[in-house]
């Protein structure tokens, strides 16, 4: 895998600080609607309300249950009723299924409209034991990065289910989040609805991408936080690189062989990179000054993206969730690299 020079390659402890940094900088960002442009992208794109589409009518659980959980525990739910989704993603799929109204908290991400006014228990993938028992949750939805794991096991050992769903990576883990909460909800045949719809519309939104005419587009997908001094160039496992090919692009972080979710920024490795366009989370280029502080950075002046000022964003939260509405997010990338016409 190719790697910066060995001068500008950080040590371990910062590498460590680095990941820690972004776990909590993804976190505490808001779940917005579609993608926006900012700075001179090709083209715009409109956003949308920030809303999720539930499912109608709404499907009537069949409980009890017992489901399998991403580490290894067995989960029986009894009851749907009073339901703690401990991310954002996870509580757009509640949500979207149809059974909004069992849902009794959020974590901050959770911000589109029907999710906004609930309680928050969890920040920063910390989650708050005390608040989430004190709301009488029936069934608790986590994912691997939701912790501490003394806060879950204390949820657990107070006798309530918790279902731990595998992290989203790519177009693929949609399906399987979906069927993954549907199931322990008792709601199966919404989940297979649901999966449906989104798969259709996945496709009818691809429909939209030119016929290839030349090289693909090479997009490089940054994580900014200038408020914590984190800039990073996300790699094959950033999450990002499903969704780039989805759009008929090409993932420079992954085709320039970094195999890491994120490496920190250097001229050596944007310069590998050569971006025709670059990638940012809307709040992140909002953290750095705009497209005016994101080119200050070093190296990004000097790549074509830089130099074009082309840049695509997409509301926090929204890009890597990998679910019901991510025929939205894929439609904002493909508008804003090829135009309203594509």
């Amino acid at each position: 895998m190719p790697t910066p020079a060995a001068s500008s390659r950080p040590s371990r402890a910062r590498l460590a600080l680095t990941t820690t940094l972004v776990a909590l900088a993804l976190a505490a960002t808001g779940c917005g609607g579609t993608a926006t442009p900012a700075g001179k992208p090709a083209h715009s794109a409109s956003a949308a309300p920030d809303r999720v589409e539930p499912l109608s009518p709404s499907p009537a659980p069949v409980l009890p249950v017992t489901v399998s959980s991403f580490d290894g525990a067995r989960v029986t739910v009894a009851s749907a009723d009073r339901v703690v989704p401990l991310t954002g993603s996870l509580n757009e799929i509640v949500h979207t299924l149809g059974l909004g109204e069992q849902v009794v908290a959020r974590d901050i991400t959770a911000t589109f409209e029907q999710a906004a006014r609930l309680p928050v228990v969890t920040r920063g993938h910390d989650v708050s034991a005390e608040s989430v028992l004190s709301l009488r949750p029936t069934l608790v939805l986590a994912e691997t990065t939701s912790g501490p794991g003394e806060a879950v096991q204390q949820i657990r050992d107070a006798g309530i289910p918790v279902l731990v769903v595998a992290p989203a990576k790519s177009l693929e883990d949609v399906p399987k989040r979906i069927d993954a909460v549907a199931a322990a909800l008792g709601v199966k045949d919404a989940g297979t609805q649901l999966n449906q719809r989104t798969a259709d519309r996945i496709a009818s939104v691809r429909k939209g991408i030119p016929a290839a005419s030349g090289k693909k587009p090479r997009v490089a997908f940054l994580y900014l936080r200038g408020t914590a001094s984190v800039y990073l160039l996300g790699g094959s496992d950033s999450g990002a690189a499903s969704l780039l090919e989805a759009a008929g692009a090409v993932d420079t972080g992954k085709d320039s062989g970094l195999g890491k979710d994120f490496t920190p920024i250097t001229s050596e490795a944007l310069a590998a990179a050569a971006p025709d366009a670059i990638l940012v989370m809307s709040k992140g280029l909002e953290s750095v000054g705009g497209v005016d502080g994101l080119v200050k950075i070093p190296g990004v002046a000097q790549t074509p993206a830089g130099m074009d000022r082309r840049v695509l964003t997409v509301d926090d939260g929204v890009l890597l969730n990998y679910g019901p509405r991510t025929d939205q997010v894929l439609s904002s990338l493909i508008t804003q690299l090829y135009g309203k016409g594509a």
